[in-house]
């Protein structure tokens, strides 16, 4: 598959610039879900532009739709039982000191359920599984044709590559709650993209054919995993040496008041880890496009220019029961900031 000539750096940038439109400035929610409603929606925007121009096109039309939507999986967590699990995988649930779990779990699923059963890996999540299942799905909507089932697969799709690339989601000390550091989830996820993000690099390159995803959904839990140690031992240690009355500041949000981890803590932290959530959001956005490229290489490579128009109504009224739920309902499931 090749890029059509020209297709080069300065265009990409010529079509970030004049067709960007700013992502709202994070709400009051932006604490209270994976990545940050902020995060999420600029890594499935910023995808859109690592696609070759097949796909680019077609996304491109649709942008609006694969950014807003982008948070509806965090949103049906208000609404459906068994969608907590999908965001995370407590990878470190299933060993002892000294073993190694990606050499203990399984990588297929119903390996993985003859060894642990299906009850105790839903309990534990089941992201790395759930990616595989999200590309299948896609690569089926675009074999169809189907723009309501193309264009939601294609945000959650992103939503959940998203949340394997957090450190965090991969283990059972999720916030820190079993070290004295709780908090930290929101903390590592969406204060200090919530701070940064407007300057992290998103020129990325051209996504790849993913031949085997569920390979490609493990290797990112691995990289996500094998970043915990660092996220945890690195806040304590710059805790330890911080001035007490300057970790914490004040800031209004909307007509709240809320008390978030001060700036200078936040940039000093970043800082200790090696601008761990720009690589880890740069790695979404780039696993993200290619899983899309991937379903669509796999479908067949469909035409998708005759694919215009809306989505259902249907489907518009399910996105509103869903934002109904977030608006007033509680987190079926695990809620990551207690």
């Amino acid at each position: 598959m090749k890029y059509i000539k020209g297709f080069t750096v300065f265009s990409l940038i010529s079509i970030l610039l004049f067709s960007f439109t700013p992502i709202p400035k994070p709400t009051k929610h932006v604490c209270t879900n994976t990545w940050g409603f902020y995060a999420h929606k600029r890594i499935n925007r910023m995808a859109t532009f690592s696609l070759p121009p097949e796909l680019f096109t077609f996304y491109k039309k649709n942008i609006e739709f694969i950014t807003e939507h982008a948070v509806d999986p965090d949103k049906r967590r208000y609404a459906a039982k068994g969608e907590a699990e999908r965001h995370y995988i407590d990878i470190d649930h299933y060993v002892k000191p000294g073993e190694d779990p990606f050499l203990v779990v399984p990588k297929k699923w119903s390996d993985a359920v003859d060894k642990f059963t299906e009850d105790t890996l839903k309990a534990y999540g089941i992201v790395p599984w759930h990616l595989e299942v999200m590309v299948k799905r896609l690569t089926r909507a675009f074999k169809t044709k189907n723009l309501n089932r193309i264009l939601q697969y294609s945000a959650e799709l992103g939503h959940y590559v998203g949340d394997a690339h957090v450190p965090l989601h991969t283990t059972e000390n999720y916030n820190g709650q079993m070290t004295g550091q709780k908090g930290i989830h929101g903390f590592w996820e969406s204060r200090i993209p919530e701070i940064s993000a407007e300057d992290y690099d998103y020129l990325i390159g051209r996504c790849e054919y993913i031949a085997d995803p569920l390979e490609k959904a493990w290797e990112v839990v691995k990289g996500s995993s094998d970043a915990v140690d660092s996220v945890l031992s690195f806040e304590k240690e710059l805790t330890e040496r911080w001035p007490k009355d300057q970790k914490y500041s004040y800031e209004n949000r909307g007509q709240v008041m809320m008390k978030v981890y001060s700036k200078e803590f936040s940039l000093e932290y970043q800082r200790m880890l090696g601008q761990m959530q720009e690589r880890r959001m740069r790695g979404s956005i780039l696993t993200t496009a290619s899983f899309w490229y991937t379903a669509w290489v796999n479908a067949g490579q469909p035409d998708l220019s005759t694919l215009n128009g809306e989505i259902s109504e249907d489907m518009k009224k399910q996105m509103e029961e869903n934002d109904k739920f977030f608006r007033n309902g509680k987190v079926v499931g695990r809620d990551f900031e207690n």
